[in-house]
């Protein structure tokens, strides 16, 4: 609730200056992003998705293959993806540090998880049906299955995501990325795609997996945590670049740093422990019931 309230405050700190600046949030031309190196990848993988699930659906049925609310989970990824790279929210982010690390929470901890279970592998419906086997049996080559399964079991995905995080906030290299557009994309690049990676590896669906899911779900929440506890418990503010404009917003540098380490920590960990006690309970759930289904078979051998 209290991030809730500051959030709300922020807004209605930002619109005030808005006004005041002339700044109109609905000016597409102005506060909206359009680089084709945002744009692009989310036009393809938004048509080839809804293609690929009409098509396969039209095949075997709607709700077979991706289910309903599978495909509702990827078109809310998918819009999450949209709010948090196109919309003001990313021109506010830089220009404010607590809206940037927004950003970086809604591509990590929102959006990756609902694409991850929204399976994505629909795509391939949308191609034609020989290059649709040519891609699929790629994954199909013994070292591109080997790599695959190393970077998605949950122990690595898990130290590749946090090694991401932790790089990336050093300050040389955080600085680096708001001074060059290009170090800029790769930077989202990076935290989004490891994301993806950390989610499928925790979200893959087999039962066995749930346990450790909830145990590298806890670790990561952790070390965010801790990073956002730094962030938000530092007596100056680390980046110099990012919070110089905190004042035109009503804050100082020190302020947004301490907001944007508030957001790391709190909403975040939410995420991730809403998601562990689901998976927590479907571990619970499957393992009751595999128990109640040995006792039945063993009842029924006497």
């Amino acid at each position: 609730m209290r991030a809730l309230a500051i959030l709300l405050a922020l807004v209605v700190a930002t619109e005030v200056n808005a006004h005041a600046g002339h700044v109109h949030w609905l000016d597409t031309g102005t506060t909206w992003t359009w680089s084709p190196w945002v744009t692009l990848p989310l036009a393809v993988s938004g048509g080839l998705y809804l293609s690929g699930v009409i098509r396969l659906w039209q095949r075997a049925g709607i709700g077979r293959g991706v289910r309903r609310w599978q495909a509702s989970c990827f078109a809310g990824g998918w819009g999450l993806l949209v709010l948090a790279l196109v919309t003001p929210l990313h021109w506010l982010g830089e220009r404010l540090f607590v809206a940037h690390m927004i950003e970086h929470e809604i591509l990590m901890a929102l959006a990756a998880p609902l694409l991850v279970v929204g399976r994505p592998v629909a795509m391939l419906w949308a191609l034609p049906s020989s290059m649709r086997h040519k891609v699929g049996g790629i994954g199909q080559k013994p070292s591109v299955a080997r790599s695959w399964r190393a970077m998605t079991n949950p122990p690595v995905a898990t130290l590749i995501h946090g090694a991401a995080l932790w790089i990336w906030h050093a300050p040389a290299l955080y600085e680096a990325a708001l001074a060059d557009s290009q170090v800029h994309w790769l930077q989202h690049l990076s935290f989004f795609v490891t994301a993806l990676l950390f989610w499928r590896a925790l979200l893959q669906g087999r039962e066995q997996a749930y346990g450790p899911a909830v145990f590298y779900l806890f670790v990561t929440s952790l070390h965010t945590g801790f990073l956002g506890i730094l962030l938000a418990f530092l007596r100056r503010p680390i980046y110099p670049t990012q919070t110089s404009g905190a004042a035109k917003w009503g804050l100082t540098p020190l302020e947004d740093q301490q907001l944007a380490g508030l957001f790391m920590w709190i909403p975040a960990g939410i995420v991730y422990a809403s998601v562990a006690l689901v998976l927590a309970g479907l571990w619970i759930a499957r393992s009751g019931h595999s128990h109640s289904r040995g006792g039945q078979h063993a009842g029924a051998a006497r």
